[in-house]
This record gives C-alpha cells, sequence and structure tokens, in this order.
C-alpha cells in the first residue's frame, strides 16, 4: 500500500443483520463529503464541533437511503488523527453497501485492509507494536488474550522495547564518540563500561523474549492431539472436554476416520484439540488416510495425549507409540478403569499418566489440571503484553549483533570500536523496525494487510 493523503471511506462493520452498521471516512474532504449526502435540521457537518452527533438521512440525488446518524471527528483528535466522519445506519446487507457507495460517488476512496489503522500510525497516533495490538484484539478468543492486547495497546510493550532501543543507541553513541579521540586520548574505561553496557541491554532482550511462548499460545492457541487405537476412548475424551457431543462415539473399529478440531478455553489460553483416527494397520484406504493424517498432527503437537484401553493388553502399534512419546509433550491416559487394569506398570512410561473412565467423565478434572500444568498455562490474572513472531525475529537477530559487538570489544584488537559500532549499527536498525522507528513499504504492507476492510 502506498499512502497517500486522499480521503478513504469502509464499512466498520461486520456484514450480516445487526441493528447497526458504521461506515467510516477519514480524510481532508471527509466533512465536505457529509455536507453533500447529509442532510438534517440546522448546522451542516463541516460546521459542527468536534463530537457532534445529527440525527437525519442520507441521500442520493434527493433520494433516501436511510435514516442514520452522523458523528464528527476533527483532526488531530480522531483514530487517524484526520478528519473522521461515522455514519450510523440501520444493519444488513443492503443500508450500508448502498450509503458506500454514495460515499464512493463523491470521489472518495475506497479504503484497503487496514487502512484507517495504518493513517494511524503514519501519522503519529500509535507505534506499530500498538498498530498490531488492535489487531490482537480484534482477534482476541480469551479474557487474557485480550487484556494482554489492550496492555500492549496502551504501550506497555512498546516501553520495553524503547527502552532497550535507547540504551543501544546510547551505547553505539558513546562508543562513536570515541573516533574522535586519539589512541592515548580515547578514555580507559570506555570499553570496559560498553561491555558492560552492551551486557544490560543483553538482559533486557532475554526478558522480552520469554514473553514469546505465552503470546504463542494467546494468539495461535495450543494444539493438542487426542491419539491411540480404535475404541479407546479418543472421542469420548473430546466430548468430555468440550461438554458435547461433537463426535460420534461407537463401539465399531474405525467410527472416526478424519480428523476432528474444536477449541477450547483452559486459564484464558485457547486449546485447539483434535481427535484422531484409531492407529491401526488397515486395508481401508480411507481409513488409512485418517491414520496418515492422526500422525501428521502428532508430530506437530504442542502436548500429546495419548489413550489406553487398560482393560486390555497392549497392543504392537501401543508399544511403538509408547516409545516414541515425548515426557514433556505428553499425557498418557489409561481409560476403562471400571472394566479391571489388565496392562502391566512396567509397560507404560514413567511420565505422567492418568487413570480414567471418561464415559462418566471420572479422571476429567484430572486431565485438564494436567493439560494446564504441561503448557505452562497457569494465570495470575494480571495482564501482560507479550511478544509476537516478528518481534521474536527481529530480537533474535539483534541479540546475535549485540553479542558480536561484545566479542570484539573483548578482543582487544585494532579497530576493535569502528567494528564493533558497526555491529550496534545493525542492531539498532533492527530493533527501530519493531515499534516503526524504521520501516519499509513491504513491512507495513505485511503487518496492515492482515487487517479486514474498515479497520
Amino acid at each position: 500500500m502506498n499512502y497517500q493523503p486522499d480521503t478513504i471511506a469502509a464499512i466498520a462493520t461486520a456484514p450480516g443483520e445487526a441493528g447497526i452498521a458504521i461506515i467510516r471516512i477519514s480524510g481532508n474532504n471527509s466533512l465536505t463529503v457529509a455536507d453533500h449526502i447529509f442532510s438534517h435540521a440546522g448546522e451542516p457537518p463541516s460546521r459542527r464541533p468536534p463530537g457532534a452527533f445529527m440525527r437525519g438521512f442520507v441521500r442520493l440525488n434527493e433520494r433516501i437511503i436511510d435514516e442514520a446518524l452522523l458523528l464528527v471527528m476533527r483532526a488531530p483528535h480522531s483514530y487517524t488523527r484526520e478528519d473522521v466522519v461515522e455514519i450510523q445506519c440501520h444493519g444488513g446487507f443492503v443500508s450500508a453497501r448502498r450509503i458506500l457507495q454514495t460515499i464512493l460517488h463523491e470521489g472518495v476512496r475506497l479504503a484497503e485492509p487496514g487502512e484507517f489503522t495504518k493513517r494511524a500510525f503514519l501519522n503519529g497516533r500509535i507505534d506499530l507494536v500498538q498498530a498490531e495490538a488492535v489487531l490482537d484484539l480484534i482477534r482476541a478468543q480469551s479474557d487474557r488474550s485480550a487484556a494482554a492486547a489492550v496492555e500492549q495497546l496502551n504501550g506497555s510493550l512498546s516501553d520495553s522495547f524503547n527502552d532497550i532501543y535507547d540504551n543501544a543507541l546510547h551505547l553505539c553513541a558513546d562508543l562513536e564518540a570515541a573516533l574522535d579521540f586519539s589512541e592515548d586520548d580515547t578514555p580507559p574505561a570506555l570499553i570496559p563500561d560498553g561491555i558492560a553496557q552492551a551486557h544490560k541491554v543483553l538482559e533486557q532482550i532475554r526478558g522480552v523474549l520469554e514473553t514469546w511462548e505465552e503470546g504463542h499460545l494467546l494468539r495461535e492457541g495450543a494444539l493438542v492431539v487426542i491419539s491411540g487405537r480404535p475404541n479407546v476412548g479418543k472421542s469420548t475424551l473430546l466430548n468430555a472436554l468440550l461438554g458435547r457431543n461433537r463426535a460420534i462415539v461407537s463401539p465399531i473399529p474405525g467410527t472416526t476416520r478424519d480428523t476432528l478440531e474444536e477449541t477450547i478455553i483452559l486459564e484464558g489460553i485457547p486449546i485447539r484439540l483434535v481427535d484422531t483416527a484409531g492407529l491401526r494397520n488397515t486395508t481401508c484406504e480411507i481409513e488409512r488416510e485418517g491414520v496418515r493424517r492422526a500422525r501428521i498432527h502428532m508430530q506437530k503437537a504442542d502436548l500429546h495425549l495419548y489413550i489406553i484401553d487398560g482393560s486390555q493388553t497392549l497392543g504392537i502399534e501401543d508399544h511403538a507409540q509408547l516409545n516414541s512419546l515425548k515426557a514433556a509433550q505428553s499425557i498418557i491416559i489409561i481409560n476403562k478403569i471400571d472394566l479391571g487394569i489388565i496392562i502391566q506398570e512396567k509397560d507404560v512410561p514413567v511420565f505422567y499418566n492418568i487413570k480414567a473412565q471418561l464415559n462418566t467423565g471420572k479422571g476429567l478434572i484430572e486431565i485438564k489440571r494436567c493439560i494446564i500444568e504441561r503448557l505452562g498455562l497457569t494465570y495470575s490474572g494480571q495482564p501482560r503484553a507479550v511478544i509476537s513472531e516478528r518481534h521474536k525475529k527481529i530480537l533474535q537477530k539483534s541479540f546475535v549483533d549485540i553479542k558480536e559487538a561484545v566479542t570484539i570489544l573483548e578482543s582487544g584488537q585494532n579497530e576493535t570500536i569502528v567494528l564493533a559500532a558497526a555491529r550496534l549499527r545493525f542492531a539498532i536498525e533492527s530493533l527501530g523496525q519493531i515499534t516503526g522507528k524504521a520501516y519499509y513499504d513491504e513491512l507495513l504492507n505485511s503487518i496492515f494487510s492482515r487487517f479486514c476492510v474498515g479497520k
């Protein structure tokens, strides 16, 4: 997207039946357009003070399109820091679209995805980290993820990034200032102090990087895969965790032949539960494909729930699967304990296992508690902003550059300061891309193209 200070418009609410729909206009001509299409008793919108609400009618060539409310927001006290007009009309599929077409006939351009938020960034109201928080808030699936997004929108994460950036910049400035001195006049404490300051920046980066795992879970959710041989209770567990009958439960082996995915919320984190086809050798082509898909999901899982029928001896598939499980990413559930436990304790790995009777819900609370512990989802109730994948990659690159600068300073070689300062400059340039102190078109496109039109 190429930023142009023209006037844009879009529908800001989701399509479909609703009480109201909102059409947003932003740019220098927004109030003039409002004068042309909106009629009501009293002064026209362009003569109204900021924050004025008006009730009237949207018209096209004197034909009434809809009765509506119009809100005036003047620069710089608006979402985009431009003159903004919002029209609230009746919801539905038709009215908002007709009003938008009327606005576009006035020479206004249809907004691109995320362009209102992009203008808020380009006009200095928010930085890139806060802009990303807007999208996180829109996509939040739980109170916890929404609270984290609000913290980020309020600037707490930006403050951390700015502190890291400023400290790296001051360190680099001190080193470059020393280049104006002769070798004999260089302050003797410059390099030791520079190394100490660099380590401080590295520690700050490490601290922020520690929030990535939580951020990943809040934004993407945790993938929890349920697997096991046919008829061990996989679909029963899925239904129990969901609290409703989502999967068909049958004594006939091979009932589930594809993956079923549903989401629950535990400790404010979205958990993507995947029920899979029973693991066994089969001549049925459809069931073989289901088993193949099951194994793919098992490899991707953040946590693996492997179910065993405790009333039967372990099969070849069980032994092979149990030997491949990773202790930190697996929970073994021994089901059907009401039928009597036949399997030998020595055949089951020593890491966490739960005895359950899933058709009655016995063991379900313990399974949920174990999922929370294994994924590290314990929540104190205090929201905190957490970094995204984009932030993580930039921080990791900057960490490497600053670490290299430390190595150079510690080497004591000729041109030490020049080489270390160059490395720090690389890190500073990267760090500036997090908040938008430095940016390029491709970076903005990658961020704002993920937004919906109208935001």
